[in-house]
């Protein structure tokens, strides 16, 4: 009977995450990773050259849809500030959507992502993100003030803190080990004390 690769691989995808979370990168070992899987470290190799393809593997769909998500929505802003959409249709999509549709259902990779890459290209994944963010933010501002929006002045270093603050808080709520239900409304939570500030950044209350 021959030998179901895609079985197999699934059940190696399954015990690499469950290593790394339970380890993070660093401290995880193959041979962990080949007991859990049932098959020896050989047999893992014919799967993954090394550990950091292994994670690789785990993290980088989450991601790429991430940066997807992240591009599709600045995208359509720019688009909809042209058009002169109305207010609240410009700001109905909001990170928190983000977070709710793209991270939400992969928060156990999220949570690996953030508490178990240090030894990896992406340990530093929340001051990069928060980096991409500022500039593209710096640059709204900009297209808003072209715009007639009254926008407030604000320096880098301030936006810095002020989005560190928000992502870091936005992204502790997956953190925690608790329902979906319950991440839900600690998001909501979050915007309804952080939009009002972002849209007077942005000008428009």
């Amino acid at each position: 009977m021959p030998r179901d690769k895609s079985a197999s691989h699934i059940k190696v995808n399954r015990a690499i995450k469950e290593e790394f979370l339970e380890k993070g990168f660093e401290a995880a070992s193959i041979r962990s990773i080949g007991s859990r899987a049932g098959m020896t470290s050989a047999g893992l190799y014919r799967h993954y050259p090394d550990k950091a393809s292994m994670f690789e593997a785990i993290v980088s769909p989450l991601v790429s849809e991430i940066e997807n998500w992240t591009k599709r929505h600045i995208r359509i802003k720019y688009e909809m500030t042209a058009r002169k959409e109305s207010e609240e249709k410009l700001f109905d999509e909001t990170i928190m959507d983000l977070i709710k549709t793209v991270i939400l259902p992969k928060k156990e990779e999220f949570r690996l992502l953030l508490n178990g890459s240090k030894g990896t290209k992406y340990e530093n994944f929340v001051h990069d993100f928060v980096i991409e963010n500022q500039k593209e933010f710096m640059r709204a501002l900009e297209y808003f003030k072209e715009k007639g929006y009254p926008v407030k002045e604000i320096s880098e270093t301030e936006l810095h803190m002020l989005l560190t603050a928000y992502l870091s808080a936005c992204f502790e709520s997956i953190l925690h080990e608790e329902e979906d239900e319950k991440i839900l409304s600690y998001l909501n939570t979050l915007e309804e004390f952080f939009m009002p500030g972002w849209l007077k950044i942005m000008g428009v209350k």
